[in-house]
């Protein structure tokens, strides 16, 4: 299958501090199916990210969703990530075993009065708006059986990007109060996250450019949770290309995006760099992983700590 490489907003170069050993980074996939070309090029944009920086590289397994997750993706996603060469620093961490410190967190904003019971369907929302307008945020439903949204006081409504610059969110997508725990009991994606960015002290986050726009949220609640509990620094954001099919849609698991194949990592490792607009020599392609990183980390930071 031909692919593109979709970037909207991209600047010719990064502007970013200087190399820093306080640098941590992480790349965190859910284990809904295997790594595809999209997120081999996250992953890889985050590890040479890092390695650049002389930091640390994370892996964190964000498998919080138990009826999207296939049996066995979450080894497989580690084997892949192996046999490309992309190695981690610390131990995997695994979102759900993070319960307790979910809860903690869920606790602090409730205790600050940041959290209230919405029972709005998704069909409700929509007949509404186009983003949800609060509904429920003083109608003191009960917590049991509904799912939990946060009190978006602050909203962000302006990201700075390393790639993309000084990045404006439509303001009434910033201003929403989205979820933090799901009707079904789950937790939702932005408590995560944003809690484990936090626990781990994550310093830079680079990851594909779908998630430009929810960075927003992320970052309104690490400022809130940070304003309550103190914490960590709100970190770097970087959000690369998105890799796409011949119809102009991401390549994506619910888009059957074929899998990475260990077989492959050599071909896959070449083509990821040359997306990332490394441009690496000719006689690179076909050369193994180990010999292709140790070219392609000097080669990212001369092109984007610059």
């Amino acid at each position: 299958m031909t692919v593109k490489v979709l970037l909207k907003s991209a600047k010719n170069k990064c502007a970013v501090p200087k190399p820093t050993l306080s640098y941590r980074g992480r790349f965190a996939p859910s284990p809904s199916g295997p790594l595809h070309a999209g997120s081999l090029l996250a992953a890889l944009g985050s590890y040479l990210d890092a390695h650049a920086h002389r930091g640390t590289w994370l892996v964190r397994i964000e498998d919080i969703d138990p009826p999207r997750e296939v049996a066995g993706a979450s080894d497989l996603i580690l084997s892949q990530l192996e046999a490309h060469g992309l190695l981690w620093d610390e131990s995997v961490r695994r979102q759900s075993q993070q319960d307790r410190l979910y809860h903690r967190n869920l606790e602090r904003l409730q205790q600050h009065g940041l959290v209230y019971a919405c029972n709005c369907s998704r069909k409700d929302i929509k007949a509404r708006a186009p983003f949800y307008t609060g509904h429920c945020r003083y109608r003191n439903l009960p917590w049991q059986g509904n799912a939990l949204r946060f009190v978006n006081q602050h909203p962000v409504t302006s990201l700075l990007d390393r790639l993309h610059g000084q990045v404006t969110i439509e303001p009434d997508f910033a201003a929403e109060d989205f979820t933090l725990r799901r009707r079904d009991g789950l937790w939702a994606y932005q408590l995560a996250v944003v809690s484990d960015d936090r626990d781990q002290e994550i310093t830079h986050i680079v990851r594909g450019s779908d998630l430009l726009t929810p960075s927003s949220w992320q970052m309104a609640l690490w400022q809130s949770l940070t304003t309550i509990a103190g914490g960590p620094p709100a970190p770097k954001l970087v959000h690369l290309p998105l890799v796409v099919g011949d119809d102009g849609r991401k390549l994506s698991k619910q888009n059957h995006a074929p899998p990475l194949l260990a077989a492959d990592a050599v071909d896959n490792l070449s083509l990821a760099l040359t997306r990332l607009n490394l441009a690496p020599p000719a006689d690179l392609y076909g050369a193994p992983v180990a010999e292709q990183l140790s070219w392609a980390i000097p080669a990212w930071r001369a092109r984007n700590l610059q």
